[in-house]
């Protein structure tokens, strides 16, 4: 059924629940492993946008905030722009972010729902793999990975 496919990916890092909220929610550290600085002001009701790094301010996608708990939830509406801002509607999708801390390690959980089709889902994963490896790979080292992982054939 169309609307209801989701895609969940858990990773572990060797960070704090506190740097991993500020990767996900800075836009100029997000840019950094992105290539698009995720920008709001992160409470709930609030408009948030992905927008491109490269100096255009193009958001490629934008949404809603629905859940902001730092550092350990965050829950936001997903679409192209101009797309009803709520949940639910159509060409509208919900990411969370799950931060759970585990002494030195943060377990990451990205939950992608409400996704249109399988092609719509199987986008969303390759996208997400390589997004979060970059991101892991930054937190962990300092710089991200030294080739954007999404461009790799």
């Amino acid at each position: 059924m169309a609307g209801t496919l989701t895609f969940r990916y858990v990773t572990y890092l060797a960070s704090t629940p506190e740097k991993v909220w500020h990767a996900l929610t800075d836009p100029e550290l997000s840019g950094a492993y992105w290539g698009h600085g995720n920008v709001s002001d992160w409470r709930p009701g609030s408009r948030w946008e992905h927008r491109r790094t490269d100096g255009s301010g193009i958001a490629d996608v934008e949404g809603v905030v629905l859940e902001s708990a730092p550092p350990t939830r965050l829950v936001t509406t997903w679409a192209e722009p101009g797309a009803p801002a709520g949940r639910g509607g159509p060409g509208v999708s919900t990411v969370t972010f799950g931060i759970e801390p585990y002494e030195e390690i943060v377990r990451l959980t990205l939950t992608h729902e409400d996704l249109a089709d399988e092609a719509e889902r199987e986008a969303a994963a390759g996208g997400w793999f390589a997004v979060l490896a970059n991101l892991k790979t930054l937190l962990e080292t300092g710089r991200p990975l030294p080739k954007e992982p999404w461009t790799m054939p």
